[in-house]
């Protein structure tokens, strides 16, 4: 709402500089001296309603905001908007005054308009990484510049933490009135009384350690699962759990926390145990059909049951979506897109990781794919990229765990052997050649062919990367020696036509 320009210097004392500058709220200077000769002209121009005068016409607040002089604020302030500096603060004010601060700021105006040399009100600004802060703002015109308000005192209380809580208990009412039912996010109402319970006989048998307490006997965490008493849901979940009405859902729910829930619920008791009364945290459930869902839950002990913990309001909201997005650009990081193997950077950490721990002996198998070049040359791209998803179709078959296949870039790709020897590696090279020799029966057109090296690094100590090396000389030479052969033989044709 404002564009605030900073004045350097600023007449107060010493005094006031220091309780200014470590006030344990934030602090805003301002000189509204401009503000109060505008209103002198309005009122010489006949305006006597000011908040008429201001609601017809937005632009007019927003000239005022922009004859307000930001002089200093404080330490708190600066903390409390994540700003770097003065500077940077004010450089940002639009990213702090903005959306609803519109009415409450004609509100102010015409407070001051009225002669009142104090103000306040509920508003909202925002920190400059963009959190929503829910703020108290009350205004002093200081003693000795009322008659231009060039001297305005801002204090600044947030409170966004007490919003939040009102919030809590607002939605707790709206469940009272029925409004529970129809919230687009899945609401459990639950009794943990009898957790309550349990973890107190175990404080009062002298267990202090209760991480390492459920560590030794998860028959405790079974049992406080089984002892969870679910009151109410709301018609999203049943939708979301796929339940026809309340009591099947509640039948079922064996079926729908189990699993990777422990781990979960154990955490949430931990908490609990350590009077953590909300938490949020990303847990694991399943619709009564079987299918997996990603939930992110929020967990709360509802106001006024804190002693015994008789209501509880969890809410979940389904993360199923964005989870598996997350899984593919894990994948993605992992993993060659076009053919699916392993990606340079994985086969490089393998290597690393092989070197250092083993099982040694490892064998190191080099693959290139022979004709790549003359296929896009001739057949198009589409052809090209046909060959390298058939490459990946065979390798994939031919190494498995806890052999890696990866594409290192191009037309070449490497088989890591943990546990193998150079038997084991002749055994892969036939193995591929088998694969290789089905993949050009089921798939017409251009055949598949490729030029292996293998080597073999016999015991810890000995570089993979040497091996590796080792292994491309020698597919190399079976690569001159392809192309060689092709050469003597001018009736053969080559993978993509080249003659």
């Amino acid at each position: 709402m404002t564009n605030r320009v900073n004045t350097m210097n600023d007449p107060t004392g010493d005094n006031f500089e220091a309780m200014f500058e470590l006030a344990p709220v934030s602090l805003w200077l301002e000189d509204y001296s401009a503000v109060h000769a505008l209103f002198e002209r309005w009122r010489g121009e006949g305006v006597s309603d000011v908040r008429a005068h201001l609601r017809g016409a937005p632009a007019r607040v927003a000239e005022c905001s922009a004859l307000i002089r930001l002089l200093k604020v404080n330490r708190r302030t600066l903390e409390l908007f994540r700003a770097e500096s003065l500077d940077v603060l004010l450089a940002n004010l639009h990213q702090v005054f903005r959306d609803d601060m519109f009415d409450r700021h004609v509100e102010e105006l015409a407070a001051l308009w009225d002669g009142n040399t104090r103000f306040a009100s509920r508003t909202v600004n925002y920190s400059l990484a963009g959190e929503r802060l829910d703020i108290l703002l009350n205004a002093t015109v200081l003693p000795g510049h009322e008659a231009d308000m060039s001297r305005v005192l801002i204090a600044i209380e947030d409170v966004s933490d007490r919003v939040r809580a009102e919030a809590l208990s607002a939605q707790n009412a709206r469940y009272a009135q029925g409004l529970f039912e129809h919230s687009p996010v899945s609401l459990w109402v639950e009794d943990f009384s009898t957790i309550k319970r349990l973890m107190d006989d175990l404080r009062e048998r002298g267990i202090e350690d209760f991480r390492t307490f459920t560590n030794v006997h998860a028959e405790f965490v079974e049992r406080c699962m089984q002892e969870i008493r679910v009151i109410d849901v709301n018609r999203h979940t049943l939708t979301l759990f796929r339940a026809p009405d309340k009591a099947t859902l509640l039948k079922k729910l064996d079926v729908v926390f189990r699993d990777e829930m422990k781990p979960a619920f154990t955490e949430q008791l931990i908490d609990l145990w350590n009077g953590k009364l909300f938490q949020q945290r990303e847990v694991v459930n399943y619709r009564i059909d079987g299918d997996r869902l990603n939930m992110h839950m929020q967990f709360s002990v509802l106001p006024g049951h804190e002693d015994d913990w008789s209501l509880v309001q969890v809410a979940l909201t389904d993360i199923t979506a964005r989870k598996k997005a997350e899984a593919y650009l894990e994948f993605l990081g992992k993993h060659d897109v076009l053919t699916q193997l392993r990606n340079r950077a994985y086969f490089d950490d393998e290597l690393n990781r092989l070197e250092r721990k083993g099982p040694f002996p490892v064998t190191v198998i080099v693959l290139d794919l022979n004709g790549l070049k003359a296929t896009n040359d001739q057949h198009g791209h589409a052809a090209g990229d046909s060959l390298l998803r058939r490459t990946g179709e065979v390798l994939d078959k031919a190494a498995e765990r806890p052999m890696c296949a990866a594409r290192l870039g191009g037309d070449e790709f490497v088989i890591l052997m943990p546990g193998s020897d150079d038997r084991a590696g002749a055994q892969m090279i036939d193995r591929v050649r088998e694969l290789i020799e089905i993949n050009n029966q089921f798939y017409p057109g251009v055949p598949l062919s490729l030029s292996i090296g293998a080597a073999t690094a016999a015991s810890k100590g000995e570089r993979l990367e040497a091996t590796w090396g080792r292994a491309d000389d020698k597919m190399y030479e079976a690569k001159r020696e392809f192309y060689l052969s092709a050469q003597r033989d001018r009736r053969q044709t080559l993978p993509g036509g080249l003659r």
